[in-house]
């Protein structure tokens, strides 16, 4: 077996058992555990050899840190095992078409989710669920099989909570629900997540230079597993992280319908930044709040301009918040128009009941401060000038109720 090299091995660590992360160690580990000689496929070593790195020089993780990191890329390297075996026996799986997906993205905090979740109440759609992200096999085998699986999910997800619980009201998460697509091409270790849960910077950098053309290219792969369990249904993925990538995504999926949608950006950066620092914290030393506030501002400021260059294209819908929260039946249907889909009086009605349950009352908004992140309105405002006229988004201030349903 050909073994992948990162150089020398690092010094121990003075004090603490944190024995920088190795490949060729890993890369042998999961192909012991799964009876395998080697990957049908390598193209995920750059990703995986640079994230490494980066994490092993850059992330200061913790014990902890460190321990949960290789747990999570034993847990990647694993699922890129399994699909070689699925293909090998079931070579058709890769000839399966997505077609016409729907791509659902925008500014953070911006009612994607909420969008998102309410159009999967069409029984014709369908999106990845969380269980199915962390173990795409879960689905498969007996029901006993499929019931343990799920369960060793809600187990880490438990942990993940006892951790971070501040995470739920930031972001709710559940082994049922649909999930964003950076967990997908975190598989390929090409994905923004990384850099949202450990500082790397490095990574990210490399992430800019090198693109997502095969994290997308992995992300079909992933959906052509997936359908072939349940064929026949349309596409909805969601993740702001798609902003970055629109170009690479129409490579691969040239018939891809994209919908954005626009926030004012001042207003959602110090959740933003705060979701970073709590995904953080448990897995590093220190975590450098006035870091993530340059990290989170230069991201968007850059995601937004992304943006506004589709502000003339036909091949985007453009949608505002405030119109998704106060009126999402109408931002449904100006999906379904864009996406030329059918909207079934059956979709209708599990949509209506859905945002007359208590999940989708408005929650509370937190209201965290950017200077806790080093971030100040006014600067933020004005770096932001030409994103929020291109779309004519509102001001929003804080303490002022910006409409019903949910925030994320």
């Amino acid at each position: 077996m050909a073994k992948a090299y990162l150089g020398p091995r690092p010094p121990l660590v003075a004090g603490a058992a944190r024995r920088a992360l190795r490949a060729d160690e890993l890369l042998e580990a999961a192909l012991r555990r799964r009876g395998r000689r080697d990957f049908a496929d390598r193209s995920f070593m750059g990703g995986f050899e640079q994230l490494l790195t980066s994490c092993n020089e850059e992330a200061d993780l913790s014990v902890l840190g460190v321990h949960a990191l290789r747990i999570d890329l034993l847990r990647c390297l694993r699922n890129l095992l399994h699909f070689d075996e699925i293909e090998a026996t079931r070579p058709a799986v890769l000839a399966r078409p997505i077609r016409a997906p729907v791509f659902i993205t925008g500014m953070p905090r911006s009612g994607t989710t909420f969008l998102h979740r309410l159009i999967l109440q069409d029984p014709d759609t369908i999106a990845p669920r969380l269980f199915q992200l962390v173990y795409p096999g879960a689905s498969q085998g007996s029901g006993l099989a499929r019931a343990l699986r799920r369960r060793w999910v809600s187990l880490q997800l438990a942990l993940f909570r006892m951790l971070a619980p501040e995470l739920n009201a930031l972001h709710p998460v559940a082994v049922d629900a649909p999930e964003e697509c950076t967990d997908i091409i975190a598989q390929v270790f090409q994905s923004l997540r990384f850099d949202a849960m450990y500082r790397v910077p490095s990574y990210n950098s490399w992430l800019g230079r090198s693109g997502f053309l095969d994290a997308y290219r992995f992300h079909r792969r992933f959906l052509q597993h997936l359908d072939a369990e349940l064929p026949g249904k349309r596409w909805v993925l969601k993740s702001p992280d798609h902003v970055f990538a629109l170009d690479d995504i129409r490579k691969v999926y040239p018939d891809a319908h994209v919908v954005l949608v626009h926030r004012d950006p001042v207003r959602v950066l110090a959740s933003v930044a705060k979701l970073t620092e709590v995904l953080r914290r448990p897995f590093a030393r220190s975590v450098d709040r006035m870091g993530i506030g340059r990290e989170v501002s230069a991201s968007w400021i850059d995601g937004a301009e992304r943006m506004r260059r589709l502000a003339s294209s036909s091949a985007v819908l453009h949608l505002n918040y405030r119109q998704v929260i106060a009126r999402p039946l109408d931002a449904v249907a100006a999906v379904y128009a864009h996406c030329g889909m059918v909207l079934t009086a059956e979709a209708e009605r599990r949509m209506r009941s859905s945002l007359r349950t208590a999940a989708n009352v408005r929650r509370p908004w937190r209201d965290y401060k950017l200077a806790e992140f080093g971030l100040e309105a006014q600067v933020l405002r004005e770096r932001f000038d030409r994103y929020i006229d291109t779309f004519a988004i509102e001001t929003e201030h804080p303490g002022r109720p910006a409409g019903t349903g949910a925030p994320a």
